[in-house]
């Protein structure tokens, strides 16, 4: 299936999917944070049906209705199926040195060489996290590596 990426300038990006009965789907990812989901006209493509316009929350929340939540399963799959991987689930706790602060400033692929998948914050998940997003206490990062990386992992958000 080919999604078609478009930036908007002074918007953001779009992405739209086409369905297999040929209709048009489309998210548009404003840069404030706010969703679209948007619906074309069967008929003329160019022409928008629907826009509904979603919060950071309510987009979540579709996406976990549409199968995200199912990236922890299917990395533990994935764990028993490759010798030498594994995959943790590290709590952020309110001390943590890197709580309030954006995932790039942990450096954790580079440090460890172990990588973060998810991000599990008050039930939804957050997968393939952009290095801008930032960590809170009570989190839930999801790492996968060696289980010498994750380790490095565990100590870089408890120590530093």
């Amino acid at each position: 299936m080919d999604v078609e990426r478009t930036a908007l300038p002074g918007i953001g990006l779009q992405h739209v999917l086409t369905t297999g009965r040929g209709r048009q789907i489309g998210v548009v990812s404003h840069r404030t944070g706010r969703k679209d989901l948007v619906i074309y006209d069967k008929d003329d493509p160019d022409s928008c049906v629907v826009t509904v316009k979603l919060t950071t929350e309510e987009a979540n929340a579709i996406a976990e209705l549409l199968g995200t939540g199912r990236v922890v399963e299917r990395l533990a799959d994935l764990h028993r199926q490759v010798e030498g991987l594994i995959t943790e689930q590290i709590p952020i706790a309110p001390g943590s040195p890197y709580a309030g602060r954006p995932l790039a400033d942990a450096r954790v692929r580079t440090r460890t060489g172990a990588s973060i998948v998810a991000i599990v914050r008050d039930g939804q998940v957050i997968a393939s996290p952009r290095p801008d997003f930032t960590i809170e206490a009570s989190d839930i990062v999801v790492v996968v590596g060696t289980d010498e990386g994750v380790s490095a992992v565990t100590a870089i958000f408890t120590q530093g």
